[in-house]
């Protein structure tokens, strides 16, 4: 008898920023100058600050199993963190540590949802969203939102797609791919009708560090009296502190589904990695200029990145207010031939771009979104012009 994979597994599609990315990584294996755009990481290295408490904690010998659910210093360091910054209590008790955002999402999801459940997912939306919602049985409900209105969901689409099966909305602002950020009065509206129809909420708030002048942010579950009990807040080290290999983020949710997310874990992954975690407990608590340096660096690249999109004709975008992504809408240039090659999805363009141009970015299809292209612009100045001359060429180069 052969081995079976199972039906939820087998119909799961791969990370489609991981694919493109082992693709770039795949050229430049081979000698390829490659301008990856691909991935949604930090460029910088990890404050040196935060790498010297990890050198000195293994010094120290603590490379030993902690709680499953995460070191009480850095669940204590996480509520903190949110004290000061929103003004909102948490205690330690709500939070457990796990190995990266990602495992907290997969995490939350497996700990509150049933099959047959529905989640509403927003699209354009971040590429394992869906994935990981389908692998606890449960059913994504895809909402598709629309440029002019900068790809937030409106009231009436998120009431609209309520039905009895309804268990879970869930959100992502700073958007990936978009960049939007929802306003506090948007925010509000749709905390308004999960309440009135009793939902989840899961919050995605990971570049909420990463907001831009002129940008107002909220976290979500500080809009309405209560919201907390009905939200499950996500965060981590990653975006804000360059902290992507590290994996830790964190889930934040009320007292009894944090037990059984943290039991969860316990028969797992057990604990997140030890040394990581007093990292973390590190950058959260130790010098923050290193927050605001990236920060303005990226609000820099994003305004580059700005102008160079608008000077293309026919191309459009959305505000990017947070984040470090430009999702650009390439429908007028498909049906067109690229160097012979006639191109009709946004698949077939990235592909392309990179075969032609050696420029590495992710589809639309992959966020839920036909017709658009995502780029990263956590990349220095010299990959960002060179990529996007590269861009600029390949679509006014292609022929009607």
């Amino acid at each position: 008898m052969s081995l079976k994979i199972s039906r939820i597994v087998n119909g799961l599609q791969p990370s489609a920023t991981l694919a493109m990315s082992a693709k770039a990584k795949e050229l430049k294996a081979v000698g390829k100058t490659v301008y990856d755009l691909s991935v949604g990481e930090p460029d910088f290295k990890t404050p040196a600050h935060i790498c010297a408490v990890a050198a000195a904690v293994m010094q120290l010998g603590r490379t030993h199993y902690t709680v499953a659910s995460g070191l009480p210093e850095l669940k204590k360091a996480v509520a903190e963190s949110y004290q000061n910054q929103y003004g909102f209590e948490y205690s330690p008790s709500q939070i457990v540590i796990a190995n990266g955002a990602k495992h907290a999402i997969h995490n939350s999801l497996t700990a509150t949802l049933d099959p047959g459940d529905e989640v509403i997912i927003p699209a354009p939306y971040w590429v394992s969203y869906a994935e990981l919602v389908k692998l606890t049985g449960a059913v994504p409900v895809v909402v598709q939102t629309e440029e002019s209105n900068d790809f937030k969901i409106k009231p009436e689409q998120l009431a609209a797609a309520i039905t009895p099966q309804t268990r879970m909305f869930l959100l992502c602002s700073p958007s990936n791919p978009t960049g939007c950020v929802y306003s506090p009065d948007e925010l509000k509206t749709l905390a308004e009708i999960v309440v009135k129809n009793d939902l989840m909420v899961l919050s995605d708030e990971i570049y909420d560090q990463l907001i831009y002048s002129g940008v107002a942010f909220a976290s979500f579950p500080t809009l309405l009296p209560d919201l907390h009990e009905r939200t499950i807040l996500i965060n981590g080290v990653s975006k804000t502190y360059a902290m992507t290999g590290w994996r830790i983020g964190w889930s934040i949710s009320p007292p009894d589904v944090a037990k059984k997310i943290g039991e969860l874990q316990s028969q797992e992954t057990s604990n997140p990695c030890s040394i990581s975690q007093y990292a973390a407990i590190e950058a959260l608590t130790g010098d923050q200029t290193c927050v605001a340096e990236m920060r303005a660096e990226f609000e820099k690249r994003r305004n580059y990145v700005q102008r160079r999109l608008a000077e293309i004709p026919d191309v459009t975008f959305p505000k990017i207010g947070g984040a470090f992504y430009a999702f650009f809408n390439i429908k007028p240039y498909l049906g067109r031939k690229y160097g012979g090659v006639t191109i009709d999805t946004s698949e077939q363009w990235c592909l392309e771009l990179l075969t032609q141009k050696n420029v590495a970015t992710v589809m639309g299809s992959s966020f839920g979104t036909e017709g658009y292209v995502r780029a990263s612009f956590a990349a220095n100045d010299t990959i960002l012009e060179n990529a996007f001359d590269r861009i600029r060429d390949f679509l006014v180069e292609a022929k009607s």
